[in-house]
């Protein structure tokens, strides 16, 4: 039988060919308190266990999607009691994940609720996604409906319906001083005062929420360590660190992300913004 390939369909193929798998051993890591360069076993040794591990991504990046499942399987061969927190899906939506993990769903089933979801980007995470459902890691919807954060950041989280307000966990949207200058620093103006205003409490939502859902699962689950992927914004110790220190303290925490060249880089990440840098990911 003669097979036909698109252009599409074979860049996703390239994308996933052996050579773009990353193994513990390929990855170096810069320890942004001990300023020095570890190997990524050595940083898996010192991850919160239990706890909350953020390791940041760019979305449609391939290789921060290697790096993160590499970090993820270097804490489970540790026997590591683990749980993967999702940007990608919603909340309501965790009876989907559960399914999937529990083998009860189809791939293409997935493929379609990944989209819904998130995107129809299904071939950069589906290593992730595969790798949990074989060793039965629970995977946690942390996000909010995109209907709720997109009209925050056009009339405010005070435009919100008392139903569209059901569908959030209990969240105080008080963009504070601090918050403001650092989604400044990082992002740039958006527009007007008031439109930067809404953006920062869209920003706000989705921070404080990813950190609530996070927490909700560790407090069922406090032996696990709750390895969140999500945007390098979301993972910045600013935002949803941040947040889920502001609710419980006493739950340890570590943020890990990708170097990117002129900006997140050893000499300009300080212990305020993370604790290991990915080093040698394309960008």
């Amino acid at each position: 039988m003669i097979m036909r390939f698109g252009v599409q369909t074979l860049l996703l193929l390239s994308l996933f060919m052996p050579g773009t798998i990353l193994q513990a051993a390929d990855i170096n890591m810069w320890d942004v308190a001990g300023k020095a360069e570890i190997s990524l076993e050595q940083a898996a040794g010192k991850l919160p266990s239990p706890g909350i591990v953020y390791v940041g991504e760019f979305h449609d990046n391939a290789t921060h999607h290697a790096a993160q499942l590499a970090v993820i399987q270097s804490l489970d061969k540790r026997k590591r009691p683990l749980a993967v927190g999702l940007e990608m899906f919603q909340h309501i939506e965790q009876s989907i994940l559960d399914a999937w993990v529990a083998k009860e769903l189809s791939e293409e089933e997935m493929r379609r609720a990944f989209a819904r979801n998130w995107s129809e980007d299904w071939y950069l995470y589906r290593d992730i996604f595969m790798y949990c459902r074989d060793r039965n890691i629970p995977m946690i919807g942390l996000n909010v409906p995109r209907s709720i954060t997109r009209k925050v950041a056009r009339e405010g989280f005070e435009a919100l319906s008392p139903e569209e307000i059901g569908k959030l966990p209990p969240i105080v949207c008080r963009v504070d001083r601090e918050y403001e200058a650092f989604l400044r620093r990082v992002l740039g103006d958006h527009g007007t005062d008031s439109g930067f205003r809404r953006f920062c409490e869209a920003q706000l939502v989705w921070d404080t929420a990813m950190a609530i859902y996070a927490l909700e699962y560790l407090k069922n689950h406090p032996e696990r360590t709750v390895f969140v992927l999500c945007g390098m914004i979301h993972a910045w110790k600013k935002a949803a660190p941040e947040q889920a220190a502001r609710e419980n303290a006493e739950v340890e925490q570590a943020v890990v992300q990708p170097a990117l060249k002129g900006r997140w880089t050893p000499g300009s990440v300080s212990k305020e913004d993370a604790d290991y840098l990915i080093l040698g990911l394309a960008e």
